[in-house]
């Protein structure tokens, strides 16, 4: 064997061709797994007058796929362990996009909530493995960037998906903008499948589900891992929450835009696109415990913004809130990719168990205090999540490193 043989193969660095290549099928990656997950999060109006359904009722047809995701996470984590990671991922791409193609032909409320309970269970193998992926072959110098990169994705995935539900459904029907995002989610998933390159650094776990309970307590031991865990369950509870019920405020007095304007105020999810991956060189210079809590105080003031009556002050403040979200989402995903310093894809699933989490259980309980107490009872909620964000936020900031690539 000669010595060449024998040294590992160099991780990938900015400006390679692997850089851009892997960049721009985790972008696909993140692009599709928000499109088809919160595709549904406009047309929940719809879906009230359709199915006759309280507010909180229709938020499930998002809570059903994001629990289910959550339980799942772990499982694909466990088994990429031993198949690979870009198998998985390509699959769970491509399953989850023809069941979102299914969801358009479903003949009632219970069974769409089926379906996209499937959904979140095949989508499992995209998140924690993508993140798995980065942790694995990208240069820890330039980690920040690509998971930047990889939540820009996410951002515009969100983004383009409740546009196109948006707009066709107020033009046409909900069922075909549901089809038009599944056929957009086959494509991303074939460049996907055609852009990423093979892992050069991932090595199989034997011990398969026999080594996920020494996995669960090395992590849920670590100092700073369950934080970041508490922080991803509370903040992406907050985001959803938001989002989820801005557009019953919207369409309703004294507002009363079309669904299609509804729609448009998704376009501030392209402030994510920038912000995750301003907040990832920032986190990379600086360190990410001195950037968490700063880029999450925009989202604070952004929330505060949205009590106002005047429509273009809650529009900029729904703008400062989803910019300090990705932003705080880049950094403390990046963080776990760093602080784990092994079996990462379990570490990123635990982490992505949470974010789900938060987003059935916060975005359930939040759809509650809208149906009682308006608006003002959603920013009450999502304020209280907040604060106790920012505490966790604080408490990290005095964590100490494990190194110097930690910070």
């Amino acid at each position: 064997m000669s010595l060449a043989s024998a040294m590992p193969a160099p991780r990938i660095a900015v400006g390679s061709p692997e850089f851009k290549r892997s960049n721009r099928a985790l972008f696909f990656g993140g692009f599709s797994a928000f499109a088809l997950l919160y595709c549904v999060q406009p047309l929940m109006p719809l879906l009230s007058h359709e199915f006759a359904l309280s507010a909180a009722q229709s938020s499930m047809v998002l809570s059903v796929s994001t629990a289910a995701l959550a339980v799942s996470l772990v499982a694909s984590s466990a088994l990429s362990e031993r198949l690979g990671r870009k198998p998985l991922m390509v699959a769970a791409m491509a399953i989850s996009a023809l069941l979102t193609i299914l969801c358009a032909f479903a003949h009632s409320y219970p069974q769409l909530l089926l379906m996209r309970a499937a959904l979140g269970v095949a989508l499992g193998g995209m998140p924690a493995i993508a993140m798995a992926y980065l942790g694995e072959e990208i240069e820890p110098t330039s980690l920040g960037l690509s998971m930047g990169l990889y939540i820009s994705g996410s951002a515009f995935g969100g983004m383009a998906g409740r546009v196109i539900t948006s707009v066709l459904s107020d033009h046409f029907s909900w069922r075909l903008a549901l089809a038009a995002v599944g056929v957009a989610g086959v494509l991303a998933a074939w460049e996907f499948w055609r852009s990423l390159p093979a892992s050069r650094h991932f090595v199989p776990v034997s011990g398969g589900w026999r080594s996920l309970p020494a996995g669960f307590r090395l992590h849920l031991s670590d100092p700073g891992l369950p934080w970041l865990f508490a922080l991803a369950f509370l903040l992406m509870g907050a985001f959803v929450s938001l989002y989820n019920y801005i557009a019953y405020r919207l369409l309703g007095a004294p507002f009363g835009l079309s669904q299609s304007l509804v729609g448009a105020v998704s376009f501030l999810y392209l402030l994510g696109i920038y912000s995750s991956v301003w907040a990832g060189r920032l986190a990379d210079r600086y360190g990410r415990r001195h950037v968490l809590w700063v880029v999450m105080t925009i989202m604070l003031v952004g929330l505060l913004l949205t009590l106002s009556n005047w429509l273009p002050l809650i529009v900029a403040g729904v703008a400062m809130f989803t910019y300090g979200f990705f932003a705080t989402h880049s950094v403390a995903s990046s963080w776990v990719g760093r602080r784990a310093t092994t079996n990462k894809s379990l570490a990123s699933a635990l982490y992505l168990f949470f974010y789900y989490l938060g987003s059935s259980v916060v975005g359930s309980a939040t759809g509650v205090m809208w149906g009682r107490d308006g608006w003002p009872g959603v920013v009450m909620v999502l304020g209280a999540a907040l604060a106790l964000a920012m505490l966790v936020a604080l408490r990290l900031r005095r964590l100490a490193p494990l190194g110097a690539a930690e910070r």
